[in-house]
């Protein structure tokens, strides 16, 4: 870390530093900020979910392979027809929002997941 120095302007204390480590600073609060996130428990994807995601797979059918489901399975567990679901996954249709809220039910996701 480089050399800090204190100053004082109109009785406030204030700090200059190198940009370098002011960058280091706040890269290390986020870290400790999303850390903090997983210890509570929020649920983070391996690359391979978010690489398919930014490539722009359907979002159902990358998290419906991340929980371990097969089409048939979440059709059955949404109360949806597979073929529909197909559709969905597909993105022949765009799927209802009572639709979209079952299968991010299903899948333990929010419906801004899916969309």
């Amino acid at each position: 870390m480089g050399e800090i120095n204190r100053i004082t302007i109109e009785g406030k204390g204030y700090v200059l530093m190198p940009e370098a480590d002011y960058e280091d600073l706040l890269d290390t609060a986020e870290a400790r900020a999303v850390k903090a996130r997983v210890d509570a428990g929020e649920e983070t994807w391996p690359a391979d979910i978010v690489n398919a995601l930014i490539a722009g797979e359907n979002p159902v059918r990358v998290f419906r392979k991340h929980r371990g489901l097969t089409m048939a399975e979440l059709a059955e567990k949404t109360g949806l027809s597979q073929p529909y679901m197909s559709e969905i996954e597909t993105g022949r249709k765009a799927g209802s929002i009572e639709a979209l809220k079952a299968i991010a039910r299903v899948l333990m996701l929010s419906l801004d997941d899916l969309t």
